[in-house]
This record gives structure tokens, C-alpha cells and sequence, in this order.
């Protein structure tokens, strides 16, 4: 029992910092846990919802960037701010369903509390990419590799 709650709270810590200023990659725990037979729906809980608390770091940091843009360890480039605000003003709040893609991701997140998009707006919509990104390696770890196991 010990074992499983250290490997969801390494899988906690990996997906927040994933989405955040810290480096991470939750995806390569996540596929481990997943061959170590971790719960499937335990292991999507744990990411969806550490890597929405990420992103909603992300959010405040954005709310503040006037503060923080040009310290070293702020998440986002100014090419990369500038990139996803182009996506924010295209699609609306709507673009943070994409906050899920490399690059392109933090930083809508960031720009989303630079542009003060509502909390209650901001988390459903975090969650929701963020869900269907960790659903989608999960059945494909599945699919792909079940055979292989």
C-alpha cells in the first residue's frame, strides 16, 4: 500500500510540475505506473487534476506578470506569451482546450491569467484538456502496448 501511494504522489508532483515552472515528465511516470499496474482511473484522477493545479499556477503567475515576466524562472518565453496570445484572442477562453499541446500549452495558461479570464471559466476548461490528454495516453499505453506485457 505504501508502494502505491508514493507512486500517485510521484505522479502528483510530476503532472503539477509538468504544467508548471518546474520541469517534469509526467507522461514517462505515468506509462510506468501504468505497466507497474497502477489504477487506470486512480492514475487519470491523480494527473488531470495535479496538472489543472499546475496550469492554475500558471494562471496566477499570468495575473501577476508584471511582476514576474522578466525573472528567469517565469514559464514562458516573451515569443511564447506573444504566440499564445495570438491563439487567446482567436479563439477566446476556448484556447486553453488547447493547454494540453508542448510549446503552445503553459503559456495559454499564463496568457489566460495575464488576460484575467475567470477562474470559473479557466479551471472546467483546464481540466478538460488536461483530462483528455492523459485519457488519450492511457488508452493508447492500453492499446498499444497491452500485447507487449
Amino acid at each position: 500500500m505504501m508502494w502505491n501511494l508514493s507512486g500517485y504522489a510521484l505522479l502528483a508532483f510530476s503532472a503539477f510540475t509538468s504544467a508548471s515552472l518546474l520541469p517534469g515528465s509526467s507522461e514517462i511516470v505515468l506509462a510506468a505506473l501504468w505497466y507497474q499496474g497502477y489504477d487506470v482511473w486512480l492514475l487519470w484522477l491523480v494527473a488531470t487534476l495535479s496538472n489543472g493545479v499546475g496550469s492554475v499556477l500558471n494562471w496566477w503567475l499570468g495575473s501577476q506578470v508584471t511582476r514576474f515576466q522578466h525573472k528567469r524562472w517565469f514559464p514562458a518565453s516573451p515569443e511564447q506569451l506573444q504566440r499564445a496570445q495570438q491563439w487567446s484572442y482567436k479563439f477566446g477562453p476556448y484556447a486553453i482546450l488547447f493547454s494540453w499541446l508542448p510549446v503552445v500549452g503553459d503559456p495559454l495558461t499564463v496568457v489566460a491569467g495575464i488576460l484575467r479570464y475567470p477562474l470559473w471559466q479557466f479551471i472546467p476548461l483546464v481540466l478538460i484538456a488536461k483530462g483528455a490528454r492523459y485519457g488519450v495516453l492511457l488508452l493508447a499505453a492500453d492499446t498499444l502496448l497491452k500485447g507487449l506485457v
